[in-house]
């Protein structure tokens, strides 16, 4: 730069050092201003100083027809951040953070929503590959998050950390005008009451499950953001007498699947026989999820391939990762003659085609319910966190279809009962059960009409409620 031109040695380094710490304290009293564009090729920056990874521009810069002077600029994961102390050109910047692959589905059918309303909106937080395809900027790898269960958590927990004081001081910098913290309570709740703190909106994107086990959690809740969104009808009220605000707005799944699912359509886009059985395993989203029910769920198929000779079984992968610990699975020689079809995604279109379903508790256990197929849940997780969560379940199901519909309309194999004989017993006694599967039939009818609402819309518009106004 021109103010130390010239210079050389130890005083060339100190004018520098002092320059960019004046530079760098400057951008920190700014408004950031997130415009995305690849630094690389569509920004020009002149008069550019390099401080680790950020770049600092003095002079001017010129993005696309954009021309900018005497303001400055940072860098960060790939995009250029402009100051602005008047906010004249701000665009409305809207965060979001969804900790895994059912979140980066709901991220993504609410960025769908906001840009119909909003279409200058940009978006940054933490996400997956569905939210990024819209044009939603990830600062950090959202598998990273995906972790289950207090052991699990632990051995991981320096990682989440880290991530998330990065993720509160990324924000705190940036000031986004609503950030959206999707699902993952336990660390999405934390960044949002230091953003709340802050002065930033928030806004909790699918209610914890307070209704099941520690029901206190809801008055700490209503102070550390600003709304809650609820998937299920008995969850606002209980915000509401809290003193806080929340709303009920569906679940996306019930307005986005069809009330009567075809079976025949989904064999044949997944290459697979009519009048044959077929069953789907679904061992949860999660690698650590897969490590404990994938050889579970696995074991029953070769059980029930015995009884059913001409079986065939559809398995679907969430994401790569957990694509790729299916497949370390799938290669043991002892489930290598399985006739399995591994599908990219597509559950509700596996489950669809499968006569009955082996699935892990959770959001799943809904998306088989909105197929209207029969099930079986099982799951397991390590002693330590179960012996930890057990004590504090107050409600007497754990699978989403037997809470809703206050019964128990599927078999739910849990811990100690999740072994491969009871799991393709309970599947065989669906699958030669026909008078039974009518029954569950017109259950999940009714649950499904009761979630059907228009989800997306309802989510934006409340989100949107929470932008300032004017912006």
């Amino acid at each position: 730069m021109r103010l130390y031109r010239g210079l050389s040695g130890k005083p060339y380094r100190m004018a520098r050092f002092l320059f960019e710490f004046v530079m760098l304290r400057r951008i920190r009293q700014l408004n950031r201003i997130p415009v995305f564009y690849d630094i690389s090729e569509r920004a020009r920056v002149s008069g550019s100083v390099y401080c680790g990874k950020h770049a600092v521009g003095v002079e001017t810069a010129q993005l696309g027809a954009l021309s900018v002077k005497w303001h400055y600029f940072y860098i960060n994961a790939g995009i250029l951040f402009m100051t602005d102390s008047t906010n004249r050109n701000r665009p409305l910047t809207i965060a979001m953070c969804a900790g895994e692959a059912s979140g980066d589905l709901l991220g993504a059918h609410l960025i769908k929503a906001l840009q119909e309303r909003r279409p200058d909106a940009q978006f940054i937080g933490i996400g997956g590959p569905k939210m990024q395809a819209l044009g939603f900027k990830s600062l950090y790898d959202q598998e990273k998050l995906a972790v289950r269960g207090f052991a699990e958590v632990v051995k991981r927990l320096p990682e989440i950390l880290k991530i998330r004081k990065g993720l509160i001081q990324d924000m705190l910098d940036w000031r986004p005008d609503v950030f959206v913290g999707i699902d993952a309570p336990d660390f999405n709740l934390g960044v949002e009451a230091k953003l709340k703190q802050a002065k930033i909106a928030t806004v909790h994107y699918v209610s914890p499950s307070v209704w099941a086990w520690r029901r206190g959690r809801v008055n700490k809740i209503v102070h550390q953001t600003n709304k809650v969104l609820c998937l299920f009808p008995m969850e606002p009220q209980l915000y509401i007498d809290a003193g806080g605000k929340a709303e009920f707005v569906g679940h996306p799944m019930a307005e986005t699947m069809p009330m009567e699912a075809d079976q025949v359509a989904a064999r044949d886009e997944l290459g697979l026989p009519q009048g044959i059985p077929v069953f789907a395993l679904m061992p949860g989203s999660r690698v650590s999820e897969i490590d404990y029910m994938a050889p579970v769920f696995l074991e029953a198929a070769k059980l029930l391939q015995m009884r059913y000779p001409n079986a065939r079984f559809v398995l679907p992968a969430a994401t790569a990762a957990s694509r790729a610990r299916l497949q370390y699975y799938l290669t043991k020689p002892v489930f290598q003659s399985l006739p399995i079809v591994v599908t990219e995604g597509q559950a509700a279109k596996a489950a669809t085609a499968a006569d009955v379903v082996m699935v892990t508790s959770g959001t799943a256990t809904l998306e088989v319910a909105l197929c209207k197929r029969p099930m079986v849940i099982s799951y397991k997780i390590s002693p330590l966190t179960y012996a930890y969560v057990r004590p504090k379940i107050k409600v007497p199901h754990v699978g989403l279809p037997n809470i809703l519909l206050n019964k128990e309309v599927v078999p739910e194999l849990m811990q100690d009962r999740a072994k491969p004989e009871f799991v393709a017993l309970a599947v065989s006694e669906w699958y030669e059960s026909p008078d039974r599967i009518a029954s569950l039939h017109a259950d999940f009818n009714l649950l499904h009409h009761e979630l059907r609402r228009n989800t997306a819309a309802l989510s934006a518009q409340a989100v949107l409620a929470e932008v300032k106004e004017g912006r």
